[in-house]
C-alpha cells in the first residue's frame, strides 16, 4: 500500500529567454497542433501567468493575458507549425500584451494630468526592493501573493494551485475533498480580493514573510502531490508538478535556512521524488510501494533529502517536531529499508500518532492505520479505518475503501475486499489508478 501522497524528475522544460511570437523558428507545419497546443498550455500555464503578473500586478488580468496568448496560438499554430520553444512563444505573446496594457494606462494617466485630472492609483511599474534576500522567481513571487493573509487558508491554497500548478476545477476539488462550486467561488473571490486589496506581487520580508510561510508550504505540498499521485486523467505522474513543487521548496530552503519545517518540506519531497522511477511499470500502470524495485529509487535524491532532513534538525533548537519534520520522518524509514519487509513499521505507526496529536487530520489517520496493519496485523487497523467510514470529509475519498479492501484481503475476507477495490475504482478519477483497483477487485474475484 502507497496512500499517502509519496525518481529522478525529467529534465526541466526549456526556461531560455523566451523569443518574440513573430520571429521564433518553427517547425514545418503540422496536420493538428491543437493537441500540442492544449499540452503546452497546460505543463506553461503558470510560468506565463506569474511572467505577467509581474508586469501588471495582477493576477486576474495575467490569466486573462494567458487566455489571449492561447488563442493567439490556436489562430497561428495551425497555420505556421508549432513553434521550437512553445513555452517561451506563448510567454513572449502575453508579455507584449501585458506591456501594451502598461503603456496604454500609462498615456491614460499622462492625458488625465494634462486636464487636471489624477489618477486614483499608480501605474507605473514598482521597482524591485533592492535586498538581499530578494529571490528573483516569477513563480515564488506568484505563491506568496496567492498566499497573502487577506484570503482565507482555503482560498489560499486553491488559488495557488489554479495558478501555479495548473491545476483545473475539478482536479483542486478532488485535492480538497470539496464540491466543485465551492472551490471555483474561492477563486473567483480570492482573485478580487487580491485586486481589491492591491496587494503587492512580491516575496515579502520580516514578519510578513514568517506570517505566509506556513500556507507556502502546504501549498507546495499539494502541488507535489498532484503531481506525484495524478487525481484525474490518463498519467499516473505529472513530474513536471513534481520537479516544480521541488524546486520551489528548495529555493525556498534556501531563502529561509533557519526555518526547520522549509527544510523538512524540502526533505520530504526529495523521499517521496526519489521512488518515481519505481512507481510505474513499463506500460505506465502503477506499482504499488510493496512491489517495488528499490534499487530503481534515485539515490542522489534520497542523499539531498537525508542533508535536508538534518537541516531541519539542526534548525530546530529544541523545538517540538512539526507536521512537515514528522512526515519526513516516516519517509526517511522508507528510505532506510533495503527491502519492503524491513521497514520499520513500528516507528512508522509512533510518527503518525505523533502526527495524529500535532496535525489531526482523517487522512492521516487513514495513513497511521495502513502503519498499524503492518506493525500489529490488519484486525486493530480495520477498526481505525472502520472508525473513519462516517468521515464526511472522506465520503469521496478513493483512499479510504482501498485501504479497507487491503485489509478485508489480508483477513481472507476476498469478497468483501473486492467490492472495497470496486467503490474505489469508481471514486478515482485517474484512469491509471482506476485500472489498478478494478484488477485487484477481479483478483478478490477470483479467490
Amino acid at each position: 500500500m502507497d496512500p499517502q501522497p509519496s525518481s529522478n524528475p525529467p529534465p526541466a522544460p526549456d526556461r531560455s529567454a523566451p523569443q518574440g511570437p513573430r520571429t521564433a523558428p518553427h517547425h514545418a507545419p503540422a496536420p493538428d497542433p491543437r493537441g500540442a497546443i492544449e499540452t503546452v498550455f497546460r505543463l506553461e500555464y503558470p510560468r506565463v501567468v506569474a511572467a505577467v503578473a509581474r508586469v501588471v500586478r495582477d493576477v486576474g488580468i495575467a490569466e486573462e493575458l494567458a487566455q489571449d496568448a492561447l488563442v493567439a496560438a490556436l489562430e497561428q499554430w495551425p497555420r505556421d507549425g508549432v513553434p521550437d520553444k512553445p513555452g517561451a512563444w506563448l510567454t513572449a505573446a502575453a508579455r507584449h500584451r501585458a506591456v501594451d496594457l502598461v503603456r496604454r494606462r500609462e498615456n491614460y494617466a499622462r492625458k488625465l494630468q494634462e486636464i487636471g485630472r489624477d489618477l486614483p492609483a499608480a501605474t507605473a511599474l514598482p521597482e524591485e526592493p533592492a535586498d538581499p534576500d530578494d529571490i528573483d522567481d516569477d513563480l515564488l513571487r506568484l505563491v506568496f501573493t496567492a498566499c497573502h493573509p487577506v484570503l482565507s487558508a482555503e482560498a489560499r491554497t486553491a488559488l495557488t494551485l489554479r495558478l501555479l500548478g495548473g491545476l483545473s476545477t475539478p482536479e483542486i476539488a478532488r485535492a480538497f475533498l470539496v464540491p466543485e462550486p465551492t472551490v471555483a467561488q474561492r477563486i473567483v473571490r480570492a482573485k478580487k480580493t487580491l485586486a481589491t486589496r492591491n496587494v503587492a506581487f512580491e516575496v515579502p520580508y520580516g514578519p510578513d514573510r514568517e506570517a505566509r510561510l506556513g500556507s507556502v508550504l502546504d501549498v507546495i505540498y499539494l502541488i507535489f502531490n498532484e503531481g506525484y499521485a495524478a487525481t484525474a486523467g490518463d498519467d499516473w505522474l505529472r513530474p513536471a508538478l513534481c520537479e516544480d513543487a521541488l524546486r520551489l521548496a528548495r529555493q525556498l530552503a534556501a531563502l529561509m535556512p533557519k526555518e526547520p519545517e522549509v527544510h523538512a518540506l524540502a526533505a520530504l519531497l526529495e523521499f517521496q521524488a526519489s521512488r518515481a522511477p519505481a512507481r510505474t511499470a513499463p506500460d505506465g500502470s502503477p506499482v504499488l510501494l510493496r512491489d517495488q524495485d528499490r534499487r530503481r529509487w534515485d539515490r542522489r535524491l534520497l542523499a539531498r533529502g537525508v542533508a535536508a532532513l538534518e537541516r531541519a534538525g539542526a534548525a530546530q533548537s529544541g523545538r517540538a517536531p512539526g507536521p512537515y519534520a514528522l512526515q519526513a520522518a516516516v519517509a526517511a524509514c522508507h528510505a532506510h529499508a533495503p527491502a519492503y519487509e524491513d521497514t520499520d513499521w513500528a516507528a512508522i505507526a509512533t510518527l503518525y500518532g505523533l502526527l495524529a496529536a500535532r496535525a489531526p487530520s482523517p487522512v492521516v489517520e487513514l495513513n497511521r492505520a495502513v502503519a498499524v496493519s503492518m506493525a500489529d496485523g490488519p484486525a486493530p487497523a480495520l477498526e481505525i479505518v472502520d472508525g473513519l467510514a462516517g468521515e464526511p470529509s472522506l465520503s469521496g475519498y478513493h483512499l479510504l475503501p482501498s485501504v479497507r479492501g487491503d485489509l478485508l484481503l489480508r483477513l481472507g475476507r476476498p469478497a468483501e475486499a473486492a467490492a472495497e477495490f470496486e467503490r474505489a475504482a469508481g471514486l478515482t478519477a485517474n484512469e491509471r489508478e482506476r485500472d489498478l483497483l478494478l484488477t485487484r477487485a477481479a483478483d478478490c474475484r477470483g479467490r
